[in-house]
């Protein structure tokens, strides 16, 4: 049995493969986060189990989630209060 990587399977440049892996590791985790942070448990495990390459995870923190473009301000994840420690 011949092995093959998985850029050659795909018939990619593995470059390109890197580039990818590293764009939906850090959309991913931008939206895990997001998620996690709001409350929103049924997205958190959307996000976890389908694979979208990024897309599901943009539209989720620039649409679903209400972050305003451009005005810096990150939606209600900023009015989430904290614990302080006794």
């Amino acid at each position: 049995m011949v092995e093959q990587s998985l850029a050659e399977i795909l018939g990619i440049n593995p470059y390109l493969l890197a580039v990818i892996l590293v764009w939906i590791i850090i959309w991913k985790g931008l939206a895990l986060w997001k998620a996690a942070r709001m409350g929103r448990k049924a997205w958190f495990i959307i996000l976890l189990v389908v694979n979208t390459v990024g897309i599901l995870e943009i539209l989720y923190l620039y649409v679903f989630s209400e972050i305003k473009l451009g005005d810096g301000k990150m939606g209600k994840a900023n009015n989430i209060k904290t614990r302080k420690k006794k």
